[in-house]
């Protein structure tokens, strides 16, 4: 009988029990929890992106610039893991002169044949902040000209209310790579581009 009646009197207490156990679990849905940092997604905004690349010569240097298409970046803060694309259109690249451009165009990029540019990055080295600047450098593979190559692209960023600006520059060995060198007997020019980015995402 008295077992019963302690049955019964705990009864009422069994949700409220429940609910705490779920509760220092972290389980109760809609609850927040202290597990990992959730992974950071970026859009990169076409419109304020700048692609620059920079040609030695020894007459001169050549000085160019491509269009971004479209580009996006995931990365988790914690781990350092990225994801993400930014696709430059490979047609898009002028230098100001069409002579120059048609060469670089057909016998060098061969854009037609590879119509996109695309950097792939699939981690990140040092911890962006969320507001200020910080330093980091994305690794990646680099598609150009149908292949694709590691590279390490460091970047100088700065955060302002959920909106960052991104700056960096690394060197293409085009030649190494495989593509043409578009010296001749009058000009020659280096066997390595620099680029220059300048994005916003946000």
């Amino acid at each position: 009988m008295m077992r019963l009646m302690r049955l019964r009197l705990m009864r009422p207490l069994i949700p409220f029990w429940a609910g705490a156990v779920l509760l220092a679990a972290g389980t109760i849905p809609g609850q927040s929890t202290s597990g990992p940092a959730q992974e950071t997604a970026l859009q990169v905004d076409p419109a304020q992106t700048t692609v620059e690349f920079t040609l030695p010569s020894l007459l001169h240097t050549v000085h160019g610039t491509f269009h971004l298409k479209r580009g996006d970046l995931r990365f988790d803060p914690a781990g350092g893991k990225a994801s993400g694309e930014l696709v430059v259109d490979a047609a898009s690249g002028e230098s100001g002169s069409d002579a120059r451009d048609k060469r670089m165009h057909n016998s060098i990029l061969q854009s037609a044949t590879y119509p996109e540019i695309v950097f792939r990055p699939d981690r990140v080295a040092g911890q962006v902040a969320l507001e200020g600047k910080s330093e980091v450098s994305l690794h990646g593979m680099f598609s150009i000209h149908g292949a694709q190559h590691e590279i390490v692209l460091p970047l100088q960023v700065e955060a302002a209310g959920g909106q960052y600006t991104a700056t960096g520059t690394f060197k293409v060995p085009y030649v190494k790579w495989g593509m043409k060198n578009p010296s001749t007997l009058m000009l020659r020019v280096s066997d390595t581009v620099e680029i220059a980015i300048h994005t916003a995402a946000h």
